[in-house]
């Protein structure tokens, strides 16, 4: 499935749908496919670490400056960035103290796949190389973001932008730019391409980034990266990820995909949770699960997956025991374009029973689609496209909003707010 990705991307080019709130409109059309009352964080409400999340959500909304962190990992569907993408627009868009940084994000483009619309990242690509953990052939040092892109030429300039189509009330912008890489290799020199603008420059070895800091604050910055020297043998450098940072409160929205990605082969991302300790996340939303059950019925051990889920769930826990987790059980898919794949319902028992032991909620996608061959329904009505795993954009248009429907909910009923008056804000955001 990880090279099925051409017809998720048809129809991308036009934002038509993007950031309105389209289920209201759209329920007499598509409502007879969606299970609204299984549209709830299940188990919200008895989670104290749930509590403590809409607690600080509910200060932003009501204009208090404070910092909140939400983590959204996944595969394909992570890594366009379009359903999480509206959901960041929501969040930051609450009102005018709701924006935070942009924060960690992938060049994907200089790894030779798809990157989100909402930020650049450019250099000569033909130069670089791509390395996933999702690709079984591939070996290299992985971080945050379970890919790497692979420089080993003498020089290029890599052209940082931090708003490309973004639909933020005010564009992302910068006075510290982090660059994860390998730096225990000294191969080349990284430089801003405009030293004027540079105050502080600081090297990281134990998490694996130089951080530059600016005397204002910038959407765009030119990089330097050189080789040192041409007697340096097989020179490396290994992009692990960059982060947009500014002094700002609020809400900041980091997803995380790679395509094909799965539990294990975020496992193979050595300095995963190296690099998270860097955060201190306020709600992880866990969406790994679609490649970890695509394959045949008897291929599928419903054993490993617990133990890789539960692993990760742990990890999460050691860097911010405090961490409201929400876990999302997979959308139904069909295996080959031919088979409903089975393996999804094993997956939704194995998620509800982890969730009931660790206290923490969860978003049931596989039900709300339907359950089994739901997905063929949703491609009939142009939902998604004939892999049957993937979502057109009006798909993922609904699919953020009914995950804000969900988490309005749940939200309304911890803080007692009513419900209907949270969704109209949001409903009429119409950004």
């Amino acid at each position: 499935m990880k090279n099925n990705l051409l017809l998720l991307f048809i129809g991308f080019t036009t934002t038509i749908f993007g950031q309105h709130y389209v289920l209201d409109s759209l329920t007499p059309t598509y409502g007879h496919l969606i299970n609204f009352e299984a549209n709830t964080f299940k188990m919200a409400e008895s989670s104290p670490t749930f509590h403590q999340f809409f607690a600080k959500l509910d200060s932003v909304y009501s204009g208090k400056k404070q910092k909140l962190h939400v983590f959204h990992i996944g595969g394909s569907h992570i890594q366009a960035d379009i359903y999480s993408n509206k959901i960041r627009t929501y969040l930051q868009n609450t009102n005018t103290v709701s924006q935070g940084q942009r924060g960690f994000v992938f060049p994907y483009h200089l790894a030779h796949t798809n990157n989100p619309t909402n930020y650049r990242i450019e250099a000569t690509k033909s130069k670089w190389k791509g390395y996933r953990s999702s690709v079984r052939k591939d070996s290299i040092a992985w971080g945050l973001a379970g890919v790497t892109a692979a420089f080993s030429e003498k020089s290029d300039t890599i052209i940082v932008k931090s708003n490309y189509r973004n639909y933020t009330n005010q564009p992302y912008e910068f006075n510290k730019l982090r660059v994860f890489y390998n730096t225990w290799k000294s191969d080349y020199n990284l430089t801003v391409m405009n030293p004027e603008l540079v105050i502080a420059d600081t090297l990281n070895l134990d998490k694996m980034y130089r951080e530059f800091q600016f005397n204002k604050l910038i959407d765009e910055v030119e990089i330097s990266l050189e080789l040192k020297n041409d007697t340096i043998q097989n020179p490396e450098f290994a992009l692990m990820g960059m982060e947009f940072m500014n002094d700002d409160d609020g809400i900041e929205y980091t997803s995380i995909g790679v395509n094909g990605g799965s539990f294990a082969y975020y496992n193979r991302a050595v300095y995963f949770e190296k690099q998270l300790q860097l955060y201190q996340p306020d709600l992880f939303v866990i969406a790994i699960g679609t490649n970890d059950a695509y394959m045949p019925k008897n291929e599928f051990d419903a054993e490993k997956f617990r133990e890789y889920y539960e692993a990760f769930i742990q990890m999460i826990q050691r860097v911010n025991p405090n961490c409201a987790i929400l876990l999302m059980v997979p959308n139904d898919d069909y295996y080959k374009r031919k088979i409903p794949n089975p393996n999804t319902a094993t997956q939704q028992k194995v998620i509800m029973e982890l969730a009931r032991k660790h206290q923490m909620a969860v978003w049931d996608f596989y039900e709300i689609m339907g359950g089994l061959g739901s997905s063929n329904k949703w491609y009939q009505n142009k939902l998604m496209p004939r892999d049957r795993i993937h979502f057109t954009q009006l798909g993922y248009s609904i699919k953020a909003d009914l995950f804000m429907d969900a988490l309005i909910d749940a939200w309304a009923k911890s803080t007692h707010r009513n419900k209907e008056e949270l969704l109209k804000h949001y409903r009429t955001l119409d950004e």
